[in-house]
């Protein structure tokens, strides 16, 4: 009785174009799974926000908003005790480079080389990152931008995946929401937000600009394959 088997030969050619194809394959799913993860982080981060704000309002009878109301840093403290934050880190604006505050320290020259623009092309300026910035337990942070009442601006930003994950980029990680002044959170790029733009100057693919990015969470929030599409 004949009986039929691979040789040694074949088996190993088998092998080897198995190898080739997970090798060819594999970054691909690892980068896809990550991209799944930064926008499932942008969402569940962007309903804490709106459930925090929204918790104040039935707590207090009073809407958070950007009308002058607010002194200076008193936006975060009124929210904290509705995150579950595991570290307060702060306020962490400093003028002098060799006592820099904070979990991210944000210093007045602004360029740190920690977060980069969407296309990686420069700097950010992390110039709305120093007002108090928390960690939460799902490793996330918020950074709040809560200038004097004058400025009428308030800012909450967040790194969906925490400041020790790359790829630490606006726009693709880190995200800017923005208060209103009738309290409605806009999701930083939509329409009426201060880094909207028709041409889309703050989310774009070639801007060396130091803000680029700070426009592209309404676009990561409605575009289906936004994360697919990051700039490497």
């Amino acid at each position: 009785m004949e009986i039929k088997a691979f040789t040694l030969a074949e088996v190993l050619i088998t092998l080897g174009i198995i190898g080739i194809v997970a090798a060819m394959t594999l970054p691909v799913l690892i980068t896809s799974n990550k991209n799944k993860q930064l926008e499932t982080g942008l969402k569940r981060s962007y309903s804490l926000i709106q459930q925090a704000l929204e918790m104040y309002q039935a707590e207090t009878g009073e809407r958070l908003k950007a009308d002058g109301s607010l002194a200076h840093l008193e936006l975060a403290p009124k929210l904290k005790k509705y995150f579950k934050v595991v570290k307060d880190c702060g306020y962490a604006y400093s003028t002098d480079p060799e006592n820099l505050k904070g979990c991210v320290p944000a210093r007045s020259d602004s360029s740190t080389g920690l977060y980069k623009t969407f296309n990686g092309k420069a700097d950010m300026n992390m110039w709305f990152l120093d007002d108090i910035q928390y960690i939460l337990n799902d490793g996330s942070i918020l950074f709040f931008e809560n200038s004097n009442a004058s400025l009428t601006r308030l800012y909450i930003s967040v790194d969906v995946n925490g400041f020790g994950q790359r790829p630490n980029r606006l726009g693709q990680d880190l995200f800017i929401f923005q208060l209103d002044k009738n309290g409605k959170l806009l999701p930083m790029g939509v329409k009426n937000s201060d880094y909207y733009d028709v041409n889309d100057r703050y989310c774009s693919v070639t801007s060396s600009y130091n803000m680029n990015g700070a426009g592209c969470t309404y676009k990561a929030l409605i575009e289906k394959d936004y994360f697919n599409k990051l700039p490497k």
